[in-house]
This record gives structure tokens, sequence and C-alpha cells, in this order.
């Protein structure tokens, strides 16, 4: 199987945060400044993300889209999380119900 694109970004990401230099890398900026601005960038996409949902522009939301799984990989390498564990957690919950998945997880 081919490495797919975000298999490429989350490498990318890596490489920028290993680098660490802030002043030439987008990625490294943003990392730099910690996980609650990562999330907070992330919060702004996701709204970006529905406004754009709401216009009757498939072109924007696909751009906004690809913004916001963008910054939700910069937040994941930010907390030390992979992509990976997130796709085997939905691996888990494939073939559950999501009333039963949300019932099961502990409050």
């Amino acid at each position: 199987m081919s490495e797919s694109a975000l298999d490429r970004l989350e490498a990318r990401i890596r490489a920028r945060a290993a680098a660490g230099e802030a002043e030439k890398s987008y990625t490294a900026s943003l990392l730099a400044k910690g996980p609650a601005a990562c999330a907070q960038k992330l919060g702004e996409e996701a709204v970006e993300t529905v406004i754009a949902a709401l216009q009757e522009d498939p072109k924007a939301l696909v751009s906004e889209s690809a913004d916001l799984l963008y910054h939700w990989m910069v937040l994941l390498a930010a907390k030390g999380v992979t992509p990976a564990e997130v796709y085997a957690e939905l691996d888990r919950r494939e073939g559950v119900s999501g009333l039963v998945e949300k019932a099961s997880r502990a409050h």
C-alpha cells in the first residue's frame, strides 16, 4: 500500500518539530507556542470549517477541511500522540453503535 497524504503530512510535521526552526517553519512556530496554542488554532480552524460547510462553496469546505486536518495533526504532535493511536481507537470502535460506545465511556 502506498503512503497516504496524512502519513506524509505527519512525517513532515515531525521533521519540522525535530528541526525546531520556528523562524523558518510555520509548523515549528506553532509547536514552539505549546499545546494550548495548537489547540486554540485547531478550534479556530474547526469554526472556519463549519462556516464553510454552511456556504454554497464546496471548494471552501475542502480547503478548510485540509487546514483542520493539518492543525489536528500539529496538536497531536504537540501532545506526543500519533495519528496511529487515533486510527487504532477508530478501529476499536468499528461496528459498535455510537450510542453504545458513548454509554460505555467513564464519566
